[in-house]
């Protein structure tokens, strides 16, 4: 290898081998995802993310046959093709698990329970992920219900990979640290053989579930009925402020008036009283 001279920076090409990288990889990349992340999907990346962004995205270069990421996000960028699902999926974060954050779905249980019998239910997961949050709602409905209401559940994200394990609902036993064994014994199937260690949600409420792609920052949201419930958790906190914004208020035109919203834990939308009204720890509803 060549050698550097005193007083001048190294080239991006010894930059890279001196950080024992595969692809070089300069800020002016970083700006590059950052525009296209945020400009696809909404999701505003901080300046810690670089050795994140680079681990996901090498591997869409050696995917696709690229060299660089300036060859890779101008290619990106020259085309509307199947790749720019990829590169949204290689950016998304998808952290679940069954009923995290437990006091929403006894919330949501004690709504349930206060309608009427033969009451119709519609249902929004806007962040299904692999499937643990959609399939932890059919089951606190099941429970609450008792068969008397019938309940449609729609659950979205823009994670298309993540879409395909929520689909197939089989999970490692460890995995399911939140349920009961009643629970375990009413909706799921022990695998056996190859498939010791692993459960998948029984047909019968699996079937319960529509699973579809939805990019929450678009506006060519499917719907043509309004939900009277909403989980949209843990995804407003990868947007800006104006993006949680635009996000709120299509929410609010899906949702029926008194409808309620559940969040995450850590995000807040008291600027947006006009739209909802907190109703308890992180549970809003529609005005």
């Amino acid at each position: 290898m060549g050698t550097v001279q005193a007083g001048r920076p190294p080239p991006e090409s010894v930059l890279s081998d001196m950080q024992g990288r595969e692809f070089t990889w300069t800020d002016a990349d970083f700006d590059k995802v950052q525009a296209l992340i945020y400009q696809r999907a909404g999701i505003s990346l901080h300046d810690g993310k670089h050795a994140m962004v680079y681990s996901r995205l090498s591997r869409r270069l050696r995917e696709t046959g690229h060299t660089s990421f300036r060859q890779y996000l101008s290619w990106l960028e020259s085309q509307d093709g199947a790749e720019w699902q990829e590169f949204i999926n290689a950016l998304t974060t998808n952290l679940t698990s069954f009923f995290r954050e437990q006091h929403h779905f006894q919330i949501f249980s004690e709504l349930l329970r206060s309608r009427p019998a033969q009451t119709s239910w519609r249902v929004w997961c806007s962040a299904a992920s692999t499937g643990e949050e959609p399939y932890s709602i059919i089951m606190t409905a099941v429970e609450a219900l008792a068969h008397r209401s019938s309940i449609s559940l729609t659950a979205s994200d823009i994670d298309s990979k993540v879409l395909e394990t929520a689909t197939q609902g089989v999970y490692a036993v460890e995995s399911l640290k939140n349920i009961s064994e009643s629970q375990m014994q009413h909706f799921f199937l022990r695998g056996k053989g190859n498939n010791q260690g692993m459960v998948r949600i029984k047909p019968e409420f699996a079937s319960m579930v529509h699973f579809i792609i939805v990019n929450l920052v678009r506006d060519d949201w499917p719907f043509r009925e309004t939900f009277d419930v909403v989980f949209c958790r843990n995804v407003m906190i990868y947007f800006d402020a104006a993006t949680q914004r635009r996000v709120l208020e299509r929410i609010h035109r899906v949702m029926i008036p008194g409808g309620l919203l559940f969040v995450g834990h850590s995000e807040n939308f008291s600027e947006s009283r006009d739209l909802f009204t907190l109703k308890g720890k992180t549970v809003y509803e529609r005005r």
